[in-house]
């Protein structure tokens, strides 16, 4: 079994023995098992953490991200779910919120918060940066439009809904990842103009040369995180030095930005690329 599952079901229908569940399994929370080898990601906590509350519990926060197909959220943090019991277990974080009807969905069987609700408890409960991030990842993989998550900040009732407006207002679906969301922001309160995201450029012809991670089309400017994928293989290096080749091509000013970088020397590029590119600068 590579899910986790209740050890008093699996002996009671036959599935085990108890020297099996024993010496095979092992145990993520009170009669809640998972095979000694399994990996444990963010979706197997949310499984496991559901099983203890016996059906009773609603998943939500990072749980509810990922098991609505968020990417990104961090294998070891707690699992998050809505009960009435709130009897401290390693692993997982308890919240006591009111909940409505149309704010839980069910996915694989369980109780889930919407993605709409998931939106605003992650916006209401945590810093304004890992809220983004976390809220980007799931707009992205749900279509949630940003007004939508926005509105839902209105429901009386709520506490932590101002710092849930201020998050709301920075989420971008674009971003296809938490250090693009990263580098969106640190732009942003740099104090230049929101850069669209996912901009796709073309050449004279109309045809699509490639989609660039953070730009300003009037200006011609394009901002690219360069991650870990960028080097997987030869084809996807050599793709994206032919890629730039165009985009240099076309007049596009391209700024690479790797790990290494800091928002102080994103912002010092940026400037430079800006005061060139701008009347202000002739």
């Amino acid at each position: 079994m590579s899910e986790p599952f209740l050890g008093s079901a699996a002996l009671a229908g036959g599935t085990l023995s108890r020297h099996a569940l024993r010496t095979r399994y092992v145990a993520v929370h009170h009669d809640v098992y998972l095979a000694r080898d399994a990996e444990l990601t963010a979706e197997v906590r949310a499984k496991a953490a559901w099983l203890r509350t016996r059906g009773h519990g609603v998943l939500a926060g990072f749980s509810a991200a990922a098991l609505h197909g968020a990417r990104w959220v961090d294998p070891g943090r707690p699992a998050t779910v809505i009960d009435t019991n709130r009897r401290r277990a390693r692993g997982i974080e308890v919240w006591a919120d009111l909940i409505d009807d149309d704010e839980v969905c069910i996915v694989d069987g369980m109780q889930v918060t919407t993605p709409l609700r998931t939106a605003v408890d992650l916006a209401r409960r945590y810093p304004v940066d890992t809220a983004v991030a976390a809220i980007d990842a799931l707009a992205g993989a749900t279509r949630l439009r940003v007004d939508e998550i926005a509105a839902a900040t209105h429901r009386p009732g709520r506490h932590g809904m101002r710092r849930a407006r201020e998050a709301i207002a920075l989420v971008d679906p674009g971003a296809e990842s938490p250090r693009e969301t990263w580098l969106r922001l640190a732009i942003v309160r740099a104090g230049f103009p929101r850069p669209e995201t996912q901009v796709p450029v073309f050449n004279e012809y109309g045809v699509l040369i490639g989609v660039v991670d953070l730009g300003w089309r009037d200006l011609r400017i394009a901002v690219e995180y360069e991650g870990k994928h960028h080097r997987m293989s030869r084809a996807v290096f050599d793709k994206d030095i032919r890629r730039m080749d165009e985009l240099l091509e076309q007049g596009w000013a391209v700024l690479r930005i790797t790990a290494a970088d800091t928002e102080a020397t994103v912002i010092r590029r940026l400037s430079a690329a800006w005061d060139q590119r701008t009347p202000a600068a002739s």
